[in-house]
């Protein structure tokens, strides 16, 4: 038996014995690996010729092996930054409309419709900076964004009427798009057997600057005396800090391979290559679910707060208990949820998370008339523990399911349902809150529940398709790579 013919026989004994079935996400990575080792090869033995381009190929890999806990340290500090100077837009929003006099009738909607505008500019731009960091410099637009954090939280700092705030908030669709390509560039950085830890610490960074954010404020403005524009300013001041970290204190990491050609066909060919996979698509459209419930009642807990304590002094230190301790605790449960997904499967842990999300988010307005401020605390805990643990498991099914010369492209695209979600959900929230504050938590669970049903059918309506297609795609590419041995690689 040729040596092509005994892959091909173990390859399919395999997908057919029920361990192959249990473990069949890794099949497409399989495929991926092999294509990857053709495209390899056949490129060394056509560039054997040019040693000068094979020297600065191999240079390529390997940079940013060296040196990669400093680079992770400066992108969680980065990360960790944004998180906390966002988190205080979206807690002390509903005070700083509040102070500016709008009304009551008109402010939640507001509230719904400012959330809604983050992510306005920033959703058609996603494809565009991950094509920009490939192709030019990761690190040029990481401090871009830093840069256009500090423009923000100034002008949310300086603004005086609702319009200055809505401009501020529309900007910070300019900042967005850092977190996967500080994502691909830590992939790149790392050592293969670390990665798995240095993601998960670098995934908490998000939620600890969203705890600290508001915890922050709470100090600042009910224990020190402290204006909200000067809470602003302070993280305006801070986001100029990462800008100059990020710039003088890592270096470039250049993708294995930068990308050729012009910057809007690479931007929608990765669109296409992405969500042309049925599973990209299928994981996408769950994570984007979640976090369109999310979205619809998330900017009203800070007005559940305060119909709790009232306004005026002790609501920013209510806001800080909720949401603080909420973001925090989310953080710190995310590795156990990862680790339960790799004992009892991440889709598993994926349903269990979303119908966890739905009880809890519907819970909160109802909660908070009951046992006050420290009940409210423990379900915004509880939820904050599911929403964590569904990122978490689709970070998972993003490792296993998606092939790896797809990988890269996936993660700079990865927010882009979110993106999407965060314009649908608030503008929604706008308006259903006007049938009443608990509106927009019990259409959030509703919409946690469908997420859930939608990830139970595809798993029972997938198995047996996918070990076929499996086994059918892979005997093909072992054949092409029989024919492209034969072509490209002379056998000695």
């Amino acid at each position: 038996m040729t040596g092509i013919g005994r892959k091909s026989a173990l390859s399919q004994r395999w997908l057919k014995s029920p361990s192959g079935l249990a473990q069949r996400p890794w099949a497409s990575m399989i495929r991926a690996s092999q294509r990857s080792i053709v495209t390899s090869r056949r490129r060394g033995y056509r560039a054997s010729g040019n040693a000068a381009d094979s020297s600065r190929l191999r240079r390529m890999s390997t940079t940013g092996r060296h040196g990669w806990r400093g680079l992770v340290a400066v992108f969680w500090i980065t990360s960790m930054v944004e998180g906390l100077g966002v988190s205080q837009v979206f807690a002390l929003l509903p005070s700083q409309l509040s102070a500016m006099g709008v009304p009551d009738a008109d402010r939640l909607s507001f509230i719904g419709l400012f959330s809604a505008l983050l992510f306005v500019l920033g959703m058609p731009l996603v494809p565009l900076w991950g094509v920009w960091a490939d192709k030019y410099s990761r690190k040029a637009v990481i401090v871009r964004s830093a840069i256009v954090e500090a423009v923000v939280f100034t002008g949310m700092a300086l603004a005086r009427e609702p319009w200055q705030v809505a401009v501020s908030v529309l900007l910070i669709g300019f900042q967005l798009g850092n977190t996967g390509v500080m994502l691909a560039g830590i992939r790149d950085a790392t050592p293969r057997h670390r990665l798995g830890t240095v993601i998960a610490v670098f995934g908490a960074s998000g939620p600890v600057g969203f705890a600290v954010g508001p915890t922050l404020a709470g100090i600042l403005i009910d224990g020190l005396g402290w204006s909200v524009s000067g809470v602003f300013a302070l993280s305006a001041a801070l986001s100029l800090g990462t800008g100059a970290l990020v710039l003088l204190g890592s270096r470039e990491v250049r993708p294995e391979v930068v990308p050729e050609g012009r910057v809007l066909t690479l931007a929608f060919g990765a669109i296409r290559g992405v969500l042309g996979d049925p599973a990209v698509r299928g994981i996408f459209l769950i994570f984007g679910t979640a976090f369109l419930a999310n979205q619809m009642a998330r900017p009203y807990v800070p007005v559940v707060v305060e119909e709790v304590v009232g306004r005026g002094p002790g609501l920013a230190s209510g806001i800080a208990l909720v949401a603080g301790t909420a973001a925090l605790a989310g953080a710190l449960l995310s590795p156990i949820a990862g680790a339960l997904g790799d004992r009892i499967g991440f889709r598993s842990v994926l349903v269990a998370a979303l119908v966890g999300g739905a009880v809890a988010i519907g819970l909160m307005p109802i909660v908070a008339g009951i046992g006050g401020i420290p009940l409210l605390a423990l379900v915004a805990v509880a939820f904050a523990a599911c929403t964590s643990a569904i990122s978490a498991m689709v970070f998972g099914l993003l490792a296993t399911e998606v092939p790896a010369e797809r990988r890269s492209q996936t993660l700079n695209l990865v927010y882009l349902p979110l993106y999407a979600a965060g314009i649908i959900g608030p503008v929604v929230g706008s308006q259903v809150v006007k049938l009443g504050l608990p509106a927009p938590f019990f259409l959030g669970a509703a919409v946690f529940l469908l997420g859930a049903i939608a990830v139970i059918r595809r798993a029972r309506a997938t198995p047996r398709v996918l070990v076929r297609q499996a086994d059918a795609a892979l005997r093909h590419e072992l054949h092409e790579l029989a024919a492209d041995t034969t072509d490209d690689l002379p056998l000695k």
